[in-house]
């Protein structure tokens, strides 16, 4: 996790940048400066809204000094409280207050206006990013890595950037405003309000830093009693079949204990903050005050400006525990922001070439030519693949799991680039198309399905937007899909979304079928297509597919052996290497790999019937 538990203000231990002064210039220089003009804005309101704000305690204690002259003049004779002067001050500083409030608002206003660009700025960048990395990136980081950059971090840099700002603007104009209206009020009394400082960053810093480790250890034990719960109620049925309740209730009960040991001791020592502080204040106030009412009976100083004085002492220590919790802020936004930059400076994928081949016109000849393959270069899986695809043949590739069956399929959609050899089609190199343009050429059919939340018409034209509603029924003809459509409330209006019950894995594998019918692809993968379907339901996919086969190169990956006797050309593979060839009778007489495989299936099957 990003964010760790609370600690002293609500905050643990801060996550800080690797490269903190390049990763701020950065965002400096790309972003925050577009925003000049608007940020000058920001700044001259903040300081203006601070200034007024910490002018007030003085005029305050102007009405307090009108107050208690006015009581001893009338108690010595000499006159009364001048209300009318009392008022004047009241309106003044009400007024000063409102004005405050104004540039308070308006560089609130401006400074979320900044960070809200930026923040539409940089998701636009990291999506359209996420489409233009190699699918070699995501083989090294997991979905949550990848979503929490989208999500968390782009958060996390939204929120603390609007704060930070301001806060850094408001709390050190508060912090030097109220150093020079103390100063003006009494150097005395300033010079003591200054010496309970170090002592208060000694007591902090002290406690600070021994509750680190705790909270580090609470965040820890956190985490095993979240994977604890999640996993045993993930399996739940497991351990009640394998009676491990009390098992589980013993695993879970020492590691609650370890995170209430270090939860109760860094929770305790966080909470010493609050009273540590307010007795060193309070300390403060009673030095003030006897050093304030000494000077008022030297007739240094007056009532109102000791009223002041207190006043100001209470306030400033703020800004400096602002400051504080502004750099932790900074530190957690610089982090986010380093990995958000870090994204977006991945290598991108080499979509377009100069002089690329067209890609009309072709018929779905595909030559395999000596190809070599590695996801890792000093790791080869496919060694010297050869292979020759006539237009309109359906290949079948089997093989062990691990054989690089699919690896096959993601150097031919160019989601990977071979290590040495060439894959051609129709002759030309497939690394002289631009890479969308030769996509398009292809139609895939997983085994896991993908349907996104819209409509059933939207899922099947996605891969063709422009399509009518008439082509879009008739796909959904060819796919045997059209009557179960028909049959939803909507029917090709119908929402799809995680609540869609009503449907079953075989009738989301047909409409992916009809999705793909209707971009009408010259080259057809089928990749484990039917693998977690039954077999009622495999027939009619199976259907389906043999309409979608029908004049189109077709590769299909199968477990299923029995679903590609009518191959044109069977592939068997083994550790990377074309071990066998032919169609499913030559194979079968040859009594090698492929007849093993095929036979041991079968055995398997008579085995479960007996």
């Amino acid at each position: 996790m990003r964010r760790m538990g609370p600690g002293p203000r609500g905050r643990g231990p801060v996550e800080k940048a690797k490269d903190f002064k390049g990763t701020t210039k950065k965002l400096v220089k790309d972003y925050l400066l577009q925003y000049k003009v608007a940020l000058i804005i920001v700044f001259i309101f903040a300081a203006g809204s601070t200034i007024f704000s910490v002018v007030g305690p003085k005029i305050l204690g102007n009405a307090t000094t009108e107050i208690y002259t006015g009581i001893v003049n009338k108690i010595s004779g000499n006159g009364g409280i001048d209300f009318n002067r009392i008022a004047q001050i009241l309106l003044f500083l009400l007024a000063i207050y409102i004005v405050s409030a104004i540039f308070s608002l308006v560089q609130g206003f401006t400074m979320t206006g900044v960070t809200q660009k930026i923040t539409f700025q940089l998701r636009n960048s990291l999506v359209s990013k996420i489409n233009k990395l190699p699918m070699n990136y995501f083989d090294k980081k997991t979905n949550g890595e990848i979503l929490s950059i989208i999500t968390n971090d782009i958060d996390t840099l939204s929120q603390n950037l609007n704060q930070s700002i301001t806060q850094i603007i408001t709390a050190i104009c508060t912090l030097i405003g109220i150093l020079i209206m103390m100063i003006s009020i009494s150097w005395l009394m300033t010079l003591i309000s200054l010496l309970i400082l170090p002592i208060t960053v000694f007591l902090v810093k002290t406690v600070v830093g021994k509750s680190q480790k705790y909270f580090k250890n609470q965040q820890e034990y956190l985490g095993h009693v979240n994977g604890q719960v999640e996993e045993i109620y993930g399996g739940h049925d497991i351990v009640k079949v394998f009676n491990g309740e009390e098992k589980a209730i013993k695993e879970f009960k020492l590691a609650n204990d370890n995170l209430y040991k270090s939860a109760w001791k860094s929770q305790f020592l966080s909470g010493l903050m609050h009273p540590i502080m307010n007795f060193i204040s309070n300390i403060g106030y009673v030095a003030v005050a006897i050093l304030g009412g000494y000077l008022a009976i030297l007739g240094k100083i007056t009532v109102g400006n000791i009223q002041s004085f207190i006043q100001y002492n209470k306030q400033f220590t703020q800004p400096i525990m602002q400051i504080a919790q502004v750099s932790n802020m900074l530190q957690s936004m610089v982090a986010a922001a380093e990995r958000i930059f870090e994204f977006l400076d991945e290598n991108e994928e080499n979509q377009l070439i100069e002089n690329a081949h067209n890609t009309e016109n072709l018929n779905g000849n595909i030559s395999f030519d000596h190809v070599n393959f590695g996801y890792n270069a000093e790791e080869t899986i496919i060694n010297d693949f050869c292979a020759d695809i006539k237009e309109g043949q359906k290949i079948a590739i089997v093989g062990p799991t691990g054989a690089g069956k699919t690896t096959i399929v993601k150097l031919l959609m160019r989601f990977y680039d071979i290590n040495k050899g060439k894959i051609l089609l129709d002759g030309v190199n497939i690394q002289n198309f631009n890479r969308g343009e030769y996509r398009k050429l292809f139609g895939m059919v997983l085994q896991d399905t993908w349907l996104f939340g819209g409509t059933v018409k939207e899922n099947i034209k996605y891969g063709k937007d422009d399509a009518t509603d008439t082509e879009v029924i008739e796909a959904a003809k060819a796919a045997h899909v059209h009557h179960f459509i028909k049959t939803l409330p909507h029917g090709y209006d119908s929402i799809i979304n995680e609540e869609s019950s009503n449907i079953s894995a075989g009738q989301k594998q047909l409409l992916t079928i009809a999705r793909v019918i209707l971009t009408n692809p010259k080259v057809l993968i089928l990749d484990e297509a039917t693998s977690s379907i039954d077999t009622r339901t495999e027939i009619q996919i199976q259907s389906a597919m043999d309409n979608l086969m029908k004049g189109r190169t077709s590769f299909i990956i199968a477990h299923r052996l029995s679903t590609i006797k009518n191959a044109d050309l069977i592939l068997v593979m083994n550790h990377g290497d074309i071990v066998e060839q032919g169609n499913h009778e030559e194979l079968l007489e040859k009594n090698g790999f492929y007849a093993g495989l095929y036979n041991s299936q079968f055995e398997d099957c008579n085995d479960e019937v007996e």
